[in-house]
C-alpha cells in the first residue's frame, strides 16, 4: 500500500505525515515547496515528489503508482479540484480534510461520473467535523427512521486555529452562504432555526449561529431527511467581520502540542420525526487537528484495503459508521445515541 499526501508541508499535512509514519504506511509527499517537503521527508523517510496544482500533468504524474491520495491542502475551494482531477486521472482513490461545505457539494456535482468511470472512490470531508458528523448522523438516522428535521451543531473550545484554517475561512460563505437541505436539494436560507443549543454535559445553553457545516452536504445522500441545517457554537464576531491577511500571517502556524491536547470539540445532532419523536447523537473528543489526521489516514487505508463503491461517496457510504467510530474510540473519541 502506498498513499500520496498532498499538502504534506502544511500544518495538518505534517500531522497526517506523522500518522502515516506511525502506522508504518508507505507514503509519497507531494507539493510545490521542495525545501519544506524535504524537511518533512527527513522526519519520516518518505519519498518526495514535486508538483504544482497549476500544472495538471505534473500533478497527475506525481500520483501515478499510488493507491490513494490524501489531500490536506486548503483552501479547498481554490486548491481542491485540480487535486481531485489528478487523482482520478492517476486511478487513485481520493480523500480530503475539507470543511468547506460548498466545495464538498461541488465535488459530488463535478466528479461523480469521472470517478465512477475510472473505478476509484472519492470521499471528501474526512475530518473531525465532516467524517465524525456524517457517521453519527447516519447512526441517528438508523435509530429514528425517516426524519422530518435534522440539525447538526458543532462547538469548538479551548484551542486556537491554524493559519491554514483561517485562510480557508470565507466568512460570507461560512455564515451568510450556508446551505440548508430541503425539498430534495440544497439552498441558501435566512435565519437559523436556533439561537442557542444545549450540548452534552453543559449546564448552560450555548449561543449558536447558522453555519456551512460539512454534514449538511453529505448526510442527506444516505439518510432520509426532509430538512437539515448546521449550527456553530460560540461567538464568532471576529471571524464574521473577517481577519486581515497580514494579521493571519503574523500568527503562529498552529496550536502547539499542549494547546492541541486542551482543545475540545463536540458534534451534536438532533433528529425529529413527523410523529414527534426526537433523538440525539453526539460525538466529542480533543485535538481536532490530530483527530483529522487520524481520520483521513484511516479512510485512505480502508479504501485501499477494503475497497468501496466507485464514485463520489459520503463518509457513511464509503465506510461502516459504527466500525469507524469504534476505531476512533481507541483515540479518545466518545459517541452515543440517546432517544428523546
Amino acid at each position: 500500500m502506498k498513499i500520496a499526501l498532498n499538502g504534506a508541508s502544511g500544518y495538518t499535512g505534517r500531522l497526517a505525515a506523522a500518522e502515516l509514519a506511525r502506522r508504518g504506511i508507505d507514503a509519497v509527499l507531494v507539493g510545490r515547496d521542495s525545501e519544506r517537503l524535504r524537511a518533512a521527508s527527513a522526519r519520516t523517510g518518505f519519498e518526495v515528489r514535486i508538483a504544482d496544482i497549476r500544472d495538471q500533468d505534473t500533478l497527475e504524474v506525481a500520483f501515478r503508482g499510488v493507491d490513494a491520495v490524501v489531500n490536506a491542502a486548503g483552501p479547498f475551494a481554490r486548491l481542491g479540484s485540480p487535486v481531485v482531477r489528478a487523482a482520478i486521472a492517476a486511478e487513485a482513490h481520493y480523500v480530503d480534510t475539507a470543511g468547506e461545505q460548498q466545495y464538498i457539494k461541488n465535488v459530488f456535482d463535478t466528479f461523480a461520473d469521472a470517478a465512477t468511470h475510472a473505478g476509484v472512490t472519492v470521499v471528501p470531508a474526512m475530518a473531525d467535523d465532516g467524517g465524525a458528523g456524517d457517521f453519527i448522523s447516519h447512526l441517528l438516522g438508523e435509530a429514528t427512521g425517516a426524519a422530518d428535521v435534522m440539525t447538526v451543531a458543532v462547538w469548538y473550545r479551548g484551542g486556537i486555529l491554524s493559519r491554514g484554517t483561517l485562510r480557508s475561512l470565507d466568512p460570507d460563505l461560512l455564515f451568510g452562504g450556508a446551505l440548508r437541505y430541503e425539498n430534495g436539494g440544497w439552498t441558501s436560507y435566512g435565519e437559523a432555526s436556533h439561537l442557542s443549543w444545549r450540548f452534552p454535559d453543559e449546564q448552560e445553553v450555548v449561543e449558536v449561529s447558522k453555519a456551512a457545516l460539512p454534514p449538511v452536504a453529505t448526510v442527506p445522500r444516505h439518510v432520509s431527511v426532509e430538512r437539515m441545517e448546521g449550527l456553530l457554537g460560540g461567538s464568532f464576531d471576529r471571524l464574521k467581520s473577517g481577519i486581515d491577511a497580514a494579521v493571519i500571517d503574523s500568527l503562529p502556524e498552529g496550536p502547539d502540542d499542549e494547546q492541541r491536547r486542551q482543545a475540545r470539540w463536540t458534534i451534536s445532532v438532533e433528529a425529529a420525526t413527523a410523529g414527534g419523536r426526537t433523538a440525539r447523537g453526539e460525538v466529542e473528543g480533543t485535538d481536532g487537528y490530530g483527530k483529522t489526521a487520524v481520520i483521513a489516514v484511516e479512510a485512505a487505508r480502508r479504501l485501499v484495503a477494503d475497497g468501496a463503491k466507485a464514485g463520489v461517496l459520503a463518509p457513511s457510504q464509503a465506510f461502516d459508521p459504527e466500525s469507524f467510530l469504534g476505531f476512533l474510540s481507541g483515540h479518545g473519541v466518545r459517541w452515543q445515541i440517546t432517544q428523546g
